[in-house]
């Protein structure tokens, strides 16, 4: 009996889609061990960061934090991701599997490999002011620009959107992850994030290197196949949730309507099939996991 060709395109799809931006398995890596969990069970953070949708926050964050000068310096200096440009994705979704459903020992052992990677990255900036990965304010806006973007992808395109009541807990929890990393005084409530977005906002600014970074990510990334289209509708949904004053400093569109009726749209259906997809592939979903 033969194969069903719709199948096995959406089977390839899968695949692709999660060998790129995950290293395969599901949208949030599980961390699936024994001992003291990092987070309570309860803790919104699973319900956010294992939804589908993290795929579109993800690539959210990258170009939102490419618009710090020194964030995006120490990207070119250090991450290779011209060559690797799925390599710091992954790197992140691995992190952050193992700090959303991993036990005390194993978020600790992730978080420490990343110090370790934190205090080997010094360089300078082009006018030789020197920069650390490690610094504190730096690493505020990395955890920033990531609350932020995974909080705008789950309301725009999860399944089931986290509660407005529910947003201040996961704030308060995912702080935990920041202040080991040594982030100082993240923030606790989406107000204090708002603040916290704007503070950065004088110190944003759209360059070659971010640009590049963004086409790279957006309009050229290195995959084909039907995985290709797919990716550039969770690509277009990302753009789609940014602020229009980081789109204009990024060089994206930034006609509003173009979101409404086209991207958010688009962008939303095809979450709805990947998400079947991975169900249908054996991957589950995140959000019947983390309520059983």
């Amino acid at each position: 009996m033969p194969g069903n060709p719709l199948r096995s395109l959406r089977s390839r799809m899968v695949r692709e889609v999660t060998d790129r931006l995950t290293g395969g398995g599901s949208p949030a890596v599980r961390a699936a061990d024994l001992g003291e969990p990092w987070l309570p069970p309860d803790s919104p953070v699973r319900e956010v960061h294992g939804d589908i949708a993290m795929l579109v926050g993800g690539l959210r964050a990258l170009l939102l934090q490419s618009l710090h000068p020194v964030a995006m310096q120490a990207v070119s200096d250090h991450s290779g991701y011209r060559s690797d440009p799925w390599g710091r994705f992954r790197r992140t979704a691995a992190f952050i599997g193992a700090t959303t459903y991993g036990s005390v020992d194993r978020a600790g052992e992730q978080i420490a490999l990343v110090r370790r990677i934190h205090d080997r990255v010094t360089g300078q900036m082009p006018d030789g002011t020197p920069y650390r990965a490690d610094d504190p304010e730096l690493l505020m806006w990395i955890h920033v620009a990531e609350a932020d973007s995974f909080l705008a992808a789950n309301q725009a395109f999860a399944r089931n959107p986290l509660p407005a009541s529910r947003i201040d807990r996961y704030l308060a929890d995912f702080a935990r992850t920041a202040e080991a990393l040594g982030v100082i005084d993240p923030p606790r409530t989406h107000d204090q994030l708002n603040r916290r977005v704007a503070g950065f906002r004088p110190l944003l600014r759209g360059s070659e290197p971010s640009q590049d970074a963004a086409r790279l990510l957006l309009w050229d990334p290195p995959i084909s196949g039907p995985a290709r289209a797919g990716y550039r509708v969770l690509a277009a949904g990302a753009v789609a949730t940014l602020p229009a004053w980081a789109r204009s400093e990024l060089g994206l569109p930034t006609v509003v309507i173009m979101d409404r009726v086209l991207l958010r749209p688009t962008a939303r259906a095809l979450m709805v099939t990947l998400d079947r997809a991975f169900e249908a592939e054996g991957f589950g979903r995140s959000a019947a996991d983390v309520r059983s």
